[in-house]
């Protein structure tokens, strides 16, 4: 076995009321993927802040090649060819490919002004060399979609010929092809020697493109060792220090009549023609690739866009929501995928987050009360098991699983008769995905309908009464949820792949 090229050992970090990091180790080998396992709030993001230079430890000592280091800033980690890729990439929109790539050490010429042809040309042979040579240096960043945009965040890392590189939930927002893709890069990192820092909730990934692991709970290292000598099942009971049995809580609800009628509903270039019925107490989930449209329907449902086409009921009555006020009046509320940007306001506290929309339950004759603001949030923030110092805290201080909890929370508290789930799990750890779950089977026990968008098969078959399949912006099949509906079947319809294709 070679020496671990990077050493963390008794790493603290403490904040005013919180000990994020308390005497955690771990080591990073050349040439090897570790994959760093933990629930939100289990201190991974803090000791990335730590790798990268944004925070210094209170104690513990960092050790590169046996070396010790002090990182007094991100620089300093640089200076140490220490990279970070993550889930957002952090790059430049208005600046080119090439000036992304070389930001902060661009070549030079001998009177130390940019040399754009080195630069482009250096951009070029970095491109090439990880496979993403249909890239033109000079592209300007804003035009690359995501998966691109990865790519130049790979090809800076190369760039500064980084020997260890932190990957913190490069997939989240890519396409099955795009992991296959990112996992090629990663494998090309691998077989230079670096070694590689894996953060990812998806246990897929994990056992897919990881040598090692180490599990974090609660600010402490529970866990380490290599992959092939463990199991989901263990991991699991270490992130959360009791065993995850149930995963996908699906109670036996009765399914009443139907709430919510939706005839032949289209919008221009985004679907067309999309009918389904959501009866009360149903889940009803969507499933579809990336681009099928789902998203895009529930926005219409919700009022954040106006249908050309079709119709809509809810309780038998029409509904023609202009707006999301509309919608929410009649009692249908969105949980959108991107909590960050549209499910939350980060400058808020949590108790003004989760009474926002229930102002009207809040205030008398125009004035807030603070306490009625309180006490709504206390009652669906301990529903909902919302884990945060205080009600006080910002929402954008919190773990992406509690965020969600506050999204979901407020729009409960308009008691909603029905709730749209967009990638209700997106970006969370697996104790906060069944405790999701374990909430939409409460929903539906007390009467509620949902609809729950999801990309995660296991999601889809695990939690939906019927599944909604879509492509291309059409609603191909609605299959009853039974023991015979297998996942190969939902895919098979989502891509248009026949049953005899090879």
């Amino acid at each position: 076995m070679s020496d671990p090229k990077l050493t963390l050992s008794g790493i603290s970090k403490s904040f005013p009321g919180v000990r994020a990091l308390n005497n955690v180790s771990l080591e990073l080998y050349p040439g090897e993927v570790t994959a760093l396992i933990g629930e939100n709030g289990a201190g991974k993001s803090t000791l990335v802040k730590v790798l990268t230079g944004i925070y210094q430890p209170d104690e513990g000592d960092i050790r590169i090649g046996g070396q010790q280091v002090h990182f007094a800033n991100p620089h300093a980690a640089s200076g140490h060819r220490i990279t970070a890729i993550h889930q957002e990439t952090v790059l430049f929109d208005e600046l080119s490919v090439a000036e992304n790539i070389f930001l902060g050490h661009a070549p030079r010429t001998r009177f130390r002004t940019i040399d754009w042809q080195k630069m482009h040309a250096d951009a070029r042979t970095i491109l090439n060399e990880i496979g993403a040579g249909h890239l033109h240096p000079e592209t300007p960043l804003k035009q690359l979609g995501i998966a691109s945009k990865h790519l130049v965040a790979v090809a800076r890392a190369m760039s500064i010929d980084a020997e260890i590189v932190i990957m913190d939930e490069p997939t989240a927002a890519l396409s099955h092809k795009e992991i296959e893709d990112l996992f090629e890069l990663v494998n090309l990192l691998k077989a230079q020697g670096k070694a590689i820092l894996f953060i990812s909730h998806k246990f897929d990934e994990i056992f897919a493109i990881a040598d090692r692991y180490t599990v974090f709970r609660d600010g402490e290292m529970v866990g380490h060792g290599e992959l092939k000598d463990t199991n989901q099942s263990d991991l699991v009971r270490m992130m959360v220090g009791r065993s995850v049995e149930q995963v996908f809580p699906k109670r036996e609800v009765s399914i009443g009549e139907p709430v919510l009628e939706v005839n032949a509903l289209g919008y221009a270039t985004e679907f067309a023609d999309v009918s389904f019925t959501l009866r009360q107490g149903e889940i009803l989930g969507f499933y579809g690739l990336v681009g099928a449209g789902r998203s895009e329907v529930m926005q219409a449902l919700f009022g954040i866009s106006r249908p050309d086409a079709g119709a809509i009921m809810l309780d038998g009555k029409p509904l023609s929501p202009r707006s999301p006020a509309d919608a929410i009046e009649a009692g249908i509320v969105y949980v959108p995928e991107e909590r960050g940007k549209q499910g939350v306001v980060v400058d808020l506290p949590i108790f003004q987050n989760i009474s926002l929309p229930s102002m009207d339950k809040t205030s008398r004759n125009g004035f807030l009360r603070l306490a009625k603001e309180f006490a709504l949030a206390r009652q669906f923030s301990e529903r909902l098991d919302l884990r945060a110092a205080s009600l006080s805290q910002h929402a954008g201080t919190l773990s992406g699983g509690n965020q969600q909890k506050v999204v979901i929370a407020k729009w409960l508290a308009t008691q909603p008769r029905v709730i749209i789930l967009d990638e209700p799990t997106k970006g969370i750890d697996i104790g906060s995905k069944a405790a999701v779950h374990e909430f939409m089977g409460e929903l539906v026990a007390e009467g509620l309908s949902v609809i729950m968008v999801s990309s995660e098969l296991p999601e889809i078959m695990g939690m939906s009464d019927r599944i909604a399949v879509m492509r291309e912006g059409r609603l191909i099949s609605i299959e009853e949820n039974s023991d015979q509906l297998n996942a190969e079947t939902l895919v098979r319809l989502a891509a248009d792949i026949k049953a005899d294709a090879a």
